[in-house]
């Protein structure tokens, strides 16, 4: 049988990638990474497995599925992630879009109005995932999408104008600095909360992201330290702080902002039962 049929080359990548995975999750990749190459729906792929692909796609396949071996994340090999169903191009400039995170959207959601001319502002915005879910789901909103990398911006500049999502806008700066004098009615943020020694850090995905969007001092609140200071200034009158912390970092959380006077301090969980988003509102 030829070794460039659609089954043969699906059943090449299972076992490529069963050294790092177990059966199931080894051959739901290789379907991922397949279809990928092929440019092909999960339908198409196992009505034609007799198919006979090209050498050059299944030359990409194969090359795909070697990356993939090396732990390489899926979404830098597809350079796609789905995240609050939006599609979002993604790249080894940015963090990966986590499901997790789209809690801090929805509690973001869920404090504007959906017909109102609110302003908010995404502070360290990667992808642009959390900026573009707000300003998809909430059309009269205004987002500010900031971040310190000039490399993730054009990521998230790329998603927004692919997407036809117009109601937000860009700037370069760490944290509260690319705020400038402005002020809004609700600031997000995704910052690096893991603690810079954290052997995670050398394991998995995390490997092949962007460390600056990861580790953040010591004890891994650095960053947010900074952004429940500085926030304040740019918070209108009852104006809300949401980000997004560790499992275990809920109530040196919530320390850090009763400490900065912020009122109604509450700390979510995730789907999993673990803290994963803390707040506060401008008092």
């Amino acid at each position: 049988m030829s070794e460039t049929i659609v089954g043969t080359l699906l059943v090449e990548g299972t076992a490529a990638l069963r050294a790092s995975a177990d059966e199931a999750v080894a051959r739901g990749e290789a379907e991922l990474l397949l279809r990928h190459a092929l440019g092909v729906s999960r339908a198409w792929l196992f009505a034609h497995g007799d198919d006979e692909v090209t050498p050059a796609l299944a030359g990409q396949f194969r090359c795909y599925c070697s990356r993939r071996a090396a732990g390489e994340p899926i979404a830098y090999i597809m350079g796609r992630r789905e995240f609050f169903s939006l599609d979002l191009a993604v790249t080894s400039a940015v963090l990966i879009p986590r499901p997790e995170t789209e809690l801090l959207v929805e509690l973001a959601l869920t404090r504007i109005d959906e017909g109102a001319t609110a302003s908010i502002a995404d502070l360290g915005t990667g992808s642009g995932a959390i900026a573009l879910a707000v300003a998809h789901a909430r059309p009269r909103a205004q987002v500010l999408a900031t971040d310190a990398s000039l490399a993730a911006l054009a990521v998230a500049r790329e998603n927004a104008e692919r997407l036809r999502i117009d109601n937000v806008e860009f700037a370069q700066g760490d944290w509260c600095a690319a705020l400038g004098a402005r002020t809004f009615d609700v600031i997000v943020s995704n910052p690096p909360y893991i603690a810079a020694g954290d052997r995670h850090l050398g394991e998995g995905d995390l490997r092949f992201e962007p460390g600056s969007a990861l580790a953040s001092g010591v004890d891994g609140l650095d960053a947010i330290r900074i952004i429940v200071h500085d926030a304040r200034a740019h918070l209108r009158s009852g104006g809300t702080l949401l980000f997004e912390h560790g499992y275990d970092q809920g109530a040196a959380c919530r320390t850090l902002l009763e400490q900065a006077q912020y009122g109604e301090v509450f700390t979510a969980v995730d789907l999993e039962g673990r803290d994963r988003v803390s707040g506060g509102r401008l008092r």
